[in-house]
């Protein structure tokens, strides 16, 4: 095999792949170069999300004649103008983007230079490099890029529907718009106005503000705090989320690097743990946070994306950053969430008494439960109930229960004793969440929302692989759920499957889509919560994961909606109801988020405990 060099054609092609990844890709380099150039106004119109044209129109300095042809060429930029790495001030300066794109994509750039009377127009298509032709153009530049990745299908066939790439490019330029208040953004889709972002007035600080309220929206305003913190090299601002107001997923995250937009596993890591113990697993806070530090202290070039950053010191901007958003929350530690997160915020004080009562044995060493396999699938059911047990008299304690939530179940009816298996008989419910049983050696606390969540869960995927339609109940007034551009077409893209469970939505408007039918297994539920949280799954989900596993993370959350609440207060039928479908239920040992359902406490260790043996 002979080694040869590349033609330069194919170079671009296979530089154009780690830089162009979609339309987004391409708008985001488009509108970062419209910032760099000074620019005040920009406009981002789309046709076919993209695909088959994408525009970017600014009130920057514009471009000579000469300019314009260096533009189009690999490693040409002038933000680099002493050549040094180490002090990169701009947004673009590896002078890829416009070569990558016209490698991939028919390339238009008209441009006129602030001052002159003439403007410059040049094209690319496929990499060939035409000619620098006159044409009429304002001050400023338009790029216009036409059927992207053309040159390469195989690529354009890995794109999303139409709609999802449009969402995916409003996405893009609300996180560039967050960082740039003083710019006004205007996005056009198809002939149809996406978003309009107006200048913001003012200093940064109330300007940022206004924008951050803009973007994200009022109620994310209402129920934030802002943070402020810096030290010799680094300097943090920005606004994060109380801990009773949060979202399914991270991508609700806003993170800046000197206004640059990044992912940074640092950074997320260090929100994470600035949280820590203030807000439930499985759930992310909200924030806008931008980050300056001193481009000799910061590394942008790790990435040809440009979404990734290198700190000179990592530990000092972590530990900067959680005191920052620890401080902010400790201000607002007595508020909880005016809209969404959570009913209740849960404080654990650890008290002087506390520290006390740590002479008696860990209850972990009282506890058993086998959360480490697939448990249980009950087949062996004791026919009746020990007579002892049936034996023993019931107590009524009206006092103990109004005080507190202590439920003492009725005698069971004779066919409840038959199905007792290996749960046992239900005994008592207290504070309308947990369920007592008691069996011939342990006693049995069961969890009855987690334990339902996973039954429910079950339940779903089986009529999915029997291909049987989940009973839907349909809305006297169908449910308006306010979405974002891209958390809506998300739900539209999956709207097929949702309706073969049983919850049918359909668009309308701009930004909302219209609830029909939920499933009838749902009841009175939450339908803009149970929405809003399927659009946050499904946008982190992306294409990480195979059809069959988004289908049964969309059970989940519909089961966890469906469940049998903590709270709610059972009968003795229905608690050893919900013991018998547990032992008939696959998994049931543990909920759809890896809680255990239930813990089991052996009659030998309660013994020990009272020294008893």
């Amino acid at each position: 095999m002979t080694i040869r060099v590349l033609p330069s054609n194919l170079v671009n092609q296979i530089a154009a792949g780690e830089v162009i990844e979609r339309p987004a890709s391409a708008l985001k380099e488009l509108v970062e170069n419209a910032i760099d150039a000074g620019a005040h106004k920009i406009e981002v119109s789309l046709t076919g999300g993209g695909k088959n044209m994408l525009s970017v129109t600014d009130d920057g300095i514009g471009m000579t004649a000469d300019e314009l042809s260096l533009a189009v060429e690999r490693h040409a930029t002038s933000k680099l103008p002493d050549g040094d790495l180490f002090q990169i001030n701009f947004l673009g300066f590896r002078g890829e983007a416009l070569p990558s794109i016209g490698s991939v994509a028919k390339l238009s750039i008209s441009s006129r230079k602030k001052g002159s009377a003439e403007g410059y127009k040049i094209t690319v298509e496929g990499g060939k490099k035409g000619a620098v032709e006159p044409t009429a153009i304002s001050s400023g530049t338009r790029i216009e890029v036409r059927d992207l990745f053309y040159t390469t299908p195989a690529r354009l066939k890995f794109l999303k529907a139409d709609s999802s790439e449009t969402a995916q490019c409003v996405d893009m330029l609300q996180r560039i718009a967050l960082a740039n208040p003083h710019i006004a953004f205007y996005l056009y889709a198809d002939g149809r106005k996406k978003l309009a972002l107006n200048d913001c007035n003012g200093a940064v600080p109330e300007a940022r503000r206004q924008r951050v309220a803009d973007v994200m929206g009022t109620e994310f305003k209402e129920n934030s705090v802002p943070i402020t913190a810096q030290n010799e090299f680094c300097d943090i601002s920005g606004f994060v989320s109380l801990p009773t107001y949060h979202k399914a997923n991270s991508l609700s995250e806003y993170l800046f690097v000197n206004n640059r937009p990044v992912r940074d596993k640092l950074i997320l890591g260090a929100i994470k743990g600035a949280y820590q113990d203030m807000m439930m697993s499985g759930r992310y806070p909200v924030c806008a946070i931008f980050i300056h530090v001193n481009p000799r202290y910061v590394d942008v070039n790790v990435h040809p994306t440009k979404a990734e950053v290198r700190f000179y010191d990592n530990g000092s901007v972590r530990s900067l950053l959680v005191g920052a958003i620890r401080n902010a929350l400790s201000f607002g530690s007595q508020h909880s969430a005016n809209t969404g997160g959570l009913e209740h915020l849960l404080m654990r004080q650890i008290t002087a008494e506390t520290e006390r009562m740590k002479v008696i044995p860990k209850i972990g060493d009282l506890l058993v439960h086998d959360s480490a396999r697939e448990y249980p699938h009950f087949q062996r059911p004791i026919s009746t109930a020990p007579a002892h047990h049936r034996s023993m008299p019931e107590v009524n304690l009206p006092q103990l229960e109004r005080e507190f939530s202590v439920r003492v179940a009725d005698e069971p009816s004779p066919q409840t004793l038959e199905q007792v298996g290996e749960l046992g008989l239900a005994k008592a419910q207290f504070h309308n969440t947990y369920i007592i049983s008691q069996t011939e050696d342990s006693i049995i606390i069961v969890d009855q929302h987690a334990a339902h969540e996973r039954i429910t869960m079950e339940h779903l995927k089986q009529s999915i692989t029997k291909h049987e339609r989940i009973p839907a109940q349909m809305l006297l007034i169908p449910e308006i759920v306010d979405l974002s551009a891209l958390d809506k077409e998300n739900i539209l893209e999956y709207s097929k499957t949702l309706a073969e469970l049983g919850l049918v939505v359909e668009e309308f408007g701009a930004s909302a889509i219209l609830v029909r039918e939920i499933p009838a297994l749902l009841g009175d539920t939450d339908i803009q919560k149970l929405i809003k949280d399927l659009a946050a799954e499904i946008s982190e989900w992306g294409n990480a994961y195979a059809l069959t596993d988004k289908i049964h993370h969309i059970c989940a959350t519909i089961a966890c909606h469906g469940s049998v609440r903590a709270g709610r207060a059972l009968n003795i039928e229905e608690m050893n109801r919900l013991l018998r479908d547990m032992e008939k239920t696959e998994h049931s040992g543990q909920c759809n988020h890896g809680r255990p359902t239930y813990v089991k406490v052996r009659l030998v260790d309660i013994e020990k405990l009272f020294e008893r043996r």
